[in-house]
């Protein structure tokens, strides 16, 4: 018998949602109904500095009025970083994580000092500064305050990877392949925690999505990249590998994607305008009929 599947939408409390928000939810909402599945809220609120409460009830209110249910309880990634820290742990005992002294302003200089900046999908690629750093120095900075990251080394990831190259498949773009190679150079030594972000969002996500059973990820094509670091993770967790849709992302006017960051109308803007949930829904594309019971 083949796998129900399970969705989700996983918002971050950082601001009101806007349509983009809405448009992510509705696409998974109605993959987890057509199939007579099951649809997930995850708030991922892993970010202590940016995100806040009256965001996260804003939520719940905007995608209820929407139309929108889900199973409960809601995972909210702020109460579970214990579950985040076994798995910086898990890394950690086998040699893949390092802290990371460096500054933005230092690596930044660091790189052009060197004459080159290596891009990846996320920007300049790190050089791996800290990583020539020797056990005392490392345990003597931590021990004497210093703020760090940690970052996967990820030369040793790829080690202990058997089998090569890895896979996933995304709905449109088909099976796509993972290689040492592409992580190298698209992503190096990626930041997993920070000392305001005990985890990051490339951990926490890849976690989650294993521990909730999530069986299709649909999300915006700004993070089709990301996926292929997800891939890895998974491989090195033994986690199970989802199939992915990234759907494209809404713009304004200009053509510009619709964002937080930019002051894009948030849903509660749009409802004290007199709108209803059926045309927020005909706004954002989707057939009001499928959604509104």
């Amino acid at each position: 018998m083949p796998s129900p599947v399970v969705t989700r939408c996983a918002p971050s409390p950082t601001g009101y949602l806007h349509l983009g928000h809405a448009y992510a939810a509705g696409i998974a909402f109605l993959r987890a109904r057509q199939a007579g599945g099951r649809f997930l809220l995850r708030i991922e609120d892993i970010d202590l500095t940016r995100c806040r409460p009256e965001f996260t009830d804003a939520i719940f209110e905007d995608l209820a009025w929407l139309g929108l249910t889900w199973e409960q309880p809601v995972r909210r990634q702020s109460e579970h970083f214990v579950d985040y820290r076994q798995a910086l742990d898990a890394l950690h005992e086998r040699g893949l994580l390092y802290p990371c002294f460096c500054t933005r302003k230092q690596i930044t200089a660091e790189i052009a000092a060197a004459g080159q900046a290596p891009h990846g999908f996320e920007g300049v690629v790190y050089p791996g500064t800290c990583q020539q750093l020797d056990h005392a120095e490392r345990i003597d900075r931590m021990a004497g305050g210093e703020a760090y990251a940690l970052r996967l080394n990820m030369a040793a990831a790829c080690a202990r990877i058997p089998t090569w190259p890895l896979h996933w498949h995304d709905e449109t773009a088909g099976r796509q392949t993972v290689t040492p190679d592409l992580l190298l150079q698209g992503f190096g030594d990626v930041v997993l925690a920070r000392k305001e972000t005990p985890a990051s969002y490339h951990l926490c996500v890849t976690h989650d999505d294993a521990l909730q059973g999530i069986t299709l990820v649909t999300r915006g094509n700004d993070l089709f990249p990301a996926t292929h670091l997800h891939r890895l993770l998974q491989a090195l967790f033994g986690w199970p590998v989802p199939v992915y849709a990234h759907h494209h992302l809404l713009t304004d006017d200009s053509g510009e994607r619709l964002a937080k960051r930019k002051n894009a109308p948030s849903l509660r803007d749009l409802r004290d305008r007199g709108l209803n949930p059926s045309a927020i829904w005909q706004m954002a594309g989707l057939d009001p009929s499928r959604i509104l019971d």
